[in-house]
């Protein structure tokens, strides 16, 4: 089937399918005569093993990584439970974040009924008072930081 057809049929753009073939997330299809690139049905069981794995969380060096397994013939069942208790690990890290933020918010909001009256030359004197704060690990123009990219 076509490009096309493929990304219909799993609901994803071409321009991902072209992105995950050029990274080795799927190997290059045959070509018709004419050029067109033809996927068959294992083509479309990969892309919907990968789209599974990023529902959960992984990266795609992480899905990379569980296709080499499987084409070197080895279970990546291991591999898999590494990550999924490290995603969890990274999970409970986040929760703890932003129990601190919020921790730190609820202190702020109720030390804002306290605060002088609003200086004509600050923008707001609530939030020029949150520095004195402490900030949660990782934490980045709003909300904490993740771990790493997915």
């Amino acid at each position: 089937m076509r490009i096309g057809e493929l990304a219909d049929q799993l609901g994803i753009n071409t321009k991902t399918i072209r992105f995950y073939e050029s990274t080795g997330l799927i190997p290059e299809p045959r070509r018709t005569s004419s050029g067109y690139r033809d996927y068959s049905g294992v083509d479309a069981d990969r892309l919907t093993f990968i789209k599974a794995a990023q529902r959960l969380g992984m990266s795609l060096d992480e899905i990379r990584e569980i296709l080499a397994f499987r084409e070197r013939g080895e279970p990546p069942c291991g591999y898999v439970r590494w990550v999924l208790g490290r995603q969890v690990a990274e999970i409970d890290e986040r929760i703890g974040e932003l129990v601190r933020l919020r921790e730190q918010l609820v202190a702020l909001e109720m030390r804002s009924a306290h605060l002088p009256a609003a200086d004509p030359a600050c923008y707001c004197g609530i939030i020029e008072h949150a520095p004195r704060l402490s900030s949660p690990p990782g934490h980045h123009s709003g909300l904490p930081g993740r771990a790493r990219q997915r």
